[in-house]
């Protein structure tokens, strides 16, 4: 039998074939890209919320759905795929990052018997990938957060960045290099933050699930668990979020920035916007975690099994 297996199925040493590491990478970050198309508009409201009644302004949105009414209304459909480019690059450098460190820190610290590593060292592995593709992805970011708060400003005080690259040329020739990692701090604050309550409310929303007597272990437990998740992640992260969309939007105020650090961003929030502030786009926020993750595993799986079927099939 093991003579005429064919030659797709498995490899020299019986094991079955798979796609190459920087295969799996690649497919990763496109899948991340891929359903940033889908949700951008999410993305772009949500930053709006964030920006909206910054300095003790009157708030221009009273609702998400107000914000995304009123930007259809004065800057049509094309306006809410602003700073798409900017979302498809930070993906690229993000997705592709965090998923490469992930993939080789758990091979790395897999038993040589095949052991898995421990709940807690998934979830030192996840941050640690998440923190790292943070950073790397903060210029991005960067130009994300200024390309979608643009359209909000008057005429005269906009960016007007064309694309993510002409963004980020201009930002390193106007205000220096240094300035693509502004806020790179908060950035990976909330890329560890996520993924630890993440990992922490998904396992823990399961297992309440199925002690209830309710659900059994299948998909809709899985979805129920991952919208419980999603709320938690949600509410955690947000703080750390709008302190990250502030600083990277700010701009120098007779030579100083309008923030000193991500404290004094905390502060000002509070104190001029109101404590519930802190989670303003809450709503876009949570609506763009199920889709992009669903969306992401759908596109993945497509490639996966299209590779499988033109380069590891007999």
């Amino acid at each position: 039998m093991a003579a005429t297996a064919s030659p797709g199925a498995s490899g020299t040493d019986g094991k079955p074939r798979t796609s190459p590491k920087s295969v799996k990478f690649l497919f990763g970050g496109l899948a991340g890209m891929g359903a940033t198309v889908f949700v951008q508009p999410l993305d772009l409201v949500k930053n709006r919320m964030q920006l909206s009644g910054e300095g003790a302004k009157t708030r221009e949105y009273k609702t998400s759905f107000h914000a995304l009414t009123s930007i259809l209304k004065t800057e049509g459909l094309k306006g809410i795929y602003t700073g798409l480019s900017a979302g498809l690059l930070r993906q690229a450098t993000y997705t592709t990052t965090r998923l490469g460190i992930y993939t080789v820190l758990f091979e790395r610290l897999t038993g040589a018997d095949g052991t898995p590593p421990g709940f807690l060292l998934k979830a030192l592995i996840g941050m640690t990938a998440g923190a790292t593709g943070a950073f790397v992805g903060t210029p991005a970011e960067v130009a994300l957060i200024r390309m979608t708060a643009d359209g909000r400003l008057p005429a005269d005080q906009r960016r007007g960045y064309k694309n993510v690259f002409n963004a980020l040329i201009r930002i390193a020739r106007e205000e220096g290099v240094p300035t693509l990692w502004r806020g790179c701090i908060p950035t990976m604050a909330r890329a560890v933050v996520v993924n630890a309550a993440q990992l922490a409310s998904y396992s823990q929303s399961k297992q309440f699930l199925l002690d209830s007597g309710y659900f059994s272990d299948n998909i809709l437990c899985h979805f129920c668990a991952s919208m419980i998740s999603g709320l938690v992640t949600t509410a955690a992260s947000m703080p750390v979020d709008i302190v990250k969309t502030r600083i990277q939007n700010m701009r120098m105020i007779d030579g100083k920035p309008e923030y000193k650090n991500g404290l004094d961003v905390l502060v000002k929030v509070i104190r001029y916007e109101g404590f519930f502030s802190l989670w303003k786009g809450f709503t876009p926020y949570y609506a763009r975690l199920g889709p992009h993750t669903v969306l992401t595993f759908i596109f993945l799986e497509q490639m996966n099994k299209a590779y499988k079927r033109l380069f590891l099939s007999g």
